[in-house]
């Protein structure tokens, strides 16, 4: 186990009518006046708008609007919104939605006290400074409601990164209300399901020895993650199911399950570049390429593999040949991928095989481009064939 600092001070209030706290929260963290910060109607349907809202007036905090925040977050939403808390004397950023209105309320937070363009922590510079930000969770996914990370696409030139990690993009708190994501679509639940399992196996596979005690906690995340998303999938209003995942997403990225060990990151990193390019759902991406970085990578060490399949999957260990059970394995995730409703094939996000150099090329502009991954370092040829798995 490698030396590690871990800390996460951000105060969750979950459960059923917790919403109610949402004013009280903003004032306990110093907020006199707030940019609420949401994307489309999904919102207005759950109830979570108008909750966030009255909370706020029952506090007598007043606050201004910034709508529109569409997934995979863009830059010029950020910027608009940079604009409007100088204008208006904002000192609150409340994001009231999922990832894509987090991840943006976190840029805002960052660019606001900042005299340069807020992309410089997208490309070399880390951040020592943000206005505090609270979260109302309405999607089990990012689980940036706790994380020290954004992820921004730049309109010029379609670039889908992340920022440089810091500890002051954890959100002040996180109000997590399960009954708001009851109402999701089933492809919306599916990919919150997959972002969060990914998030979880970036961690798992690992060339650190002797994290026995993360181990655990990684395997214990994601079998529940693999159970819960199915029964909330049969049944969208089973609240327990989706409390399980709630808790689930925020503990996947929160970095609990990644101190003391190397982490990899290869399988979002080429995400992204699909996501960018195709304006594909994050975790559709994900349950594209992460069954084939597996395929790929499985040869660097099959125990660690085979120790995913039995210990998270329930397949019976080949002491001879754990390759064998490393491929199970793999099958019984692109199983679960299937009943889950998404796709294993780039055709199915829209690419083509005949994509895969643009993808490759698209990479090469973000700093540091290649290698990536801390299980196995990919260059272009093997982010290639890797794509090449994927478009089968």
């Amino acid at each position: 186990m490698l030396n590690f600092s871990f800390h996460c001070p951000t105060l969750f209030a979950f459960g059923d009518g917790e919403e109610q706290r949402t004013g009280e929260l903003v004032r306990r963290f110093g907020g006199t006046k707030v940019l609420l910060v949401y994307g489309g109607g999904s919102i207005f349907k759950n109830g979570a708008y108008d909750d966030a809202a009255a909370s706020l007036n029952r506090a007598g905090i007043p606050f201004v609007e910034l709508g529109g925040v569409q997934p995979n977050p863009r830059s010029g939403k950020v910027y608009e919104g940079i604009g409007l808390c100088r204008a208006e004397g904002v000192d609150f950023v409340l994001a009231v939605g999922g990832g894509s209105a987090i991840d943006t309320a976190k840029a805002i937070a960052v660019g606001t006290l900042y005299e340069g363009d807020f992309w410089d922590f997208y490309t070399h510079k880390a951040a020592d400074k943000s206005l505090p930000v609270g979260v109302v969770l309405t999607l089990s996914a990012t689980g940036s409601e706790a994380s020290p990370s954004t992820v921004i696409t730049h309109e010029n030139g379609d670039l889908k990164w992340g920022n440089v990690k810091t500890d002051v993009y954890r959100p002040v708190f996180a109000v997590m209300n399960p009954r708001y994501t009851c109402s999701l679509p089933p492809y919306q639940t599916a990919c919150g399901a997959m972002d969060m399992l990914s998030h979880v196996m970036e961690r798992y596979f690992t060339t650190t020895d002797h994290v026995d005690v993360t181990d655990r906690i990684c395997e214990g995340l994601m079998q529940t993650i693999l159970s819960n998303a199915l029964k909330a999938m049969e049944n969208p209003d089973d609240y327990n199911a989706r409390a399980e995942l709630m808790w689930c997403g925020t503990l996947a990225h929160n970095n609990l399950c990644g101190v003391g060990r190397a982490q990899d990151w290869a399988s979002h990193q080429m995400s992204h570049e699909l996501s960018a390019l195709y304006d594909s759902a994050h975790g559709a991406t994900l349950s594209v390429i992460t069954p084939a970085w597996m395929q790929y990578v499985l040869h660097r060490d099959p125990q660690r593999f085979a120790q995913f399949a039995v210990r998270v999957f329930g397949c019976q260990m080949d002491f001879h040949h754990p390759e064998l059970t490393a491929q199970e394995g793999i099958e019984r995730l692109k199983h679960w991928i299937r009943a889950m409703g998404l796709p294993l094939t780039l055709k199915e996000i829209g690419a083509l095989q005949d994509d895969i150099p643009a993808m490759v090329a698209h990479r090469m502009k973000k700093p540091g481009g290649f290698p990536f991954g801390g299980f196995a370092p990919i260059h272009e040829t093997d982010m290639a064939l890797i794509l090449e798995l994927a478009a089968r």
